[in-house]
């Protein structure tokens, strides 16, 4: 089974990615790459292309509800690292069927992970 996420890539192209600019700086220890971020203010740095009113992550490669995946996926940053698809885990997410609904493409369900 290949994982929905795959095939989807909604979530990059629909919510702002926003963190603490620690996480892009590396000499602090930071993984994500700087040139993918913008500043937001004095303490949080966002995924740039995530702080547009259309946003789509700049480290979003491939077509949203085709084939989609991060290119810059082991150095994403907490929040993505943080968004659970929906019943992956057995449980539902609400971000990841707004983001869904938004492109378009029906919420995840638990047979989407072989859950039923």
């Amino acid at each position: 089974m290949t994982h929905p996420c795959l095939s989807c890539g909604a979530c990059c192209a629909h919510f702002r990615v926003a963190f603490h600019w620690m996480e892009s700086d590396t000499d602090a220890g930071g993984i994500v790459p700087p040139e993918f971020t913008v500043k937001l203010d004095k303490h949080r740095v966002a995924m740039h292309g995530t702080d547009q009113a259309k946003p789509r992550c700049l480290s979003l490669v491939g077509e949203v509800g085709r084939a989609a995946h991060c290119g810059i996926y082991a150095q994403r940053p907490s929040p993505c690292h943080d968004l659970q698809p929906a019943w992956e885990n057995g449980e539902a997410s609400p971000q990841c069927d707004r983001a869904r609904i938004a492109h378009g493409m029906e919420p995840l369900t638990p047979a989407s992970f072989g859950l039923l």
